[in-house]
């Protein structure tokens, strides 16, 4: 049987003309939903939680969001699909994901967020595509390996060189270099909650915070090359709207890429990956009934820094319960997005389909629209990215290093990881 994708449905709209309307109408109403904005802590939580020396939990007043217009405009994005449309899923998916946003954002500082942000990001405890291991597990595992280097004296913590103003002219330079005059400003924000925080216009950078030359190069490869790079390929999509906003299903696959850009730059150390696990510890120990001043103890035990406790334990109750019990699970995703993300990339090189790499940077997308984005290129509807990170620019050393890691798979490490265990234990 033949099936006819033009004009198939009574308003004789072409398939194309259906994907730039779903896709308008997504854009429309993901437009409200800013959720880090919306989640975020004055600074003056901060300051009254050291005014009563860090034994008060923290009042935090969120806004109440009415979310009525964008439901609205979610459902009607739905009522765009028509049943018989082949790519029902992209629509739907992404309107669902929005859904769960919209109803995030009207369940702030409630137990209901958590469960919305379960949805949107997942838990430390669900398993991975392995279906085997859990996120949790992950962070476990690098925390095992962290602590049992710990006697090898490795003094791999940088020096803060850089002060927010020397930060600021670094990264400017940076982004002038690689964007021209499409680069964002660079600015100093004494409400930034984290260090560093990019978007398409600005690259925010917190008051007072200091760097070393170690976070200035992850800090570039992650939210310079990868973030900001990705929005303004995503808004210069005129027909693919959707690719220009930064919704929850895009998130995933964002912190996987910019984690990996990290990883592949030699960039990732180990402060930082075990930063990225000690999340994931957090946030189940949030969901187990960890209240805030619990996470700043536990924090307080990986750094001497009070501030850098206090806020890494609001990254994980912001938007939810600062009493424990309903975390923000968002942090599980940079782990979890770089494992997507780099077993994606093995399996295309393997498969000998590297041509599918720049796909991956002409927006901001879910790694599993992969497919979606193929056709949707083939039909005209994509622009090639204006902006790659350099090392999808210079694809060389990362396809040798793949090939590599791809062919590791097919090998059964249990006989080797048996003999070289018994040459260890007889030393």
């Amino acid at each position: 049987m033949v099936v006819i994708f033009c004009n198939f449905d009574s308003m004789g709209m072409t398939e194309k003309e259906h994907i730039i309307n779903i896709s308008d109408h997504l854009y429309d109403a993901s437009k409200s939903i800013r959720i880090l904005r919306s989640i975020a802590w004055p600074l003056s939580v901060k300051e009254e939680f050291f005014k009563h020396k860090a034994e008060k939990l923290p009042q935090v007043n969120y806004p109440t969001l009415d979310q009525t217009d964008t439901l609205k405009k979610v459902d009607l994005a739905r009522k765009q699909i028509p049943k018989d449309f082949r790519f029902q899923n992209w629509g739907m998916g992404i309107a669902n994901i929005l859904e769960n946003g919209s109803r995030l954002l009207s369940s702030l500082g409630t137990k209901e967020f958590h469960t919305y942000s379960t949805r949107l990001y997942g838990a430390p405890l669900d398993k991975l595509p392995d279906e085997k291991n859990t996120s949790l597990d992950l962070a476990n595992h690098f925390e095992e390996m962290y602590v049992n280097i710990q006697n090898l004296n490795i003094n791999s913590e940088s020096i803060a060189d850089f002060d927010d103003k020397a930060m600021q002219a670094q990264i400017l330079s940076e982004v002038s270099q690689m964007f021209g005059e499409d680069a964002p400003a660079v600015i100093i924000d004494e409400e930034v909650s984290s260090k560093v925080i990019a978007g398409r216009r600005r690259i925010r950078i917190r008051k007072g915070a200091r760097f070393s030359d170690m976070d200035l190069n992850q800090l570039v490869h992650h939210e310079a090359f990868i973030h900001v790079a990705t929005s303004l390929n995503g808004h210069f999509q005129t027909d693919l709207k959707i690719l220009a906003a930064s919704h929850p299903g895009t998130t995933k696959t964002q912190e996987g890429l910019a984690v990996f850009a990290e990883y592949i730059t030699g960039n990732l150390d180990l402060d930082r990956l075990r930063r990225l696990s000690d999340r994931i510890i957090a946030i189940q120990m949030a969901i187990d009934g960890a209240d805030f001043i619990d996470l700043y103890r536990y924090y307080l035990t990986k750094t001497d820094i009070k501030e850098d406790a206090y806020e890494n334990a609001r990254r994980v109750c912001r938007g939810g319960l600062v009493t424990g019990g309903a975390p923000f699970t968002k942090d599980i995703v940079y782990l979890d997005g770089l494992l997507n993300v780099h077993n994606f990339l093995r399996t295309v090189v393997s498969d000998g389909r590297a041509d599918l790499l720049p796909l991956l940077f002409v927006g901001k997308l879910n790694i599993e629209d992969l497919g979606e984005m193929v056709q949707f290129k083939k039909m005209g509807l994509l622009k090639d990215s204006t902006y790659l990170p350099p090392w999808i620019k210079d694809i060389r050393f990362l396809l040798t290093y793949l090939a590599y890691s791809s062919f590791l798979n097919k090998i059964k490490l249990t006989d080797m990881k048996d003999h070289y265990r018994k040459m260890l234990y007889e030393l």
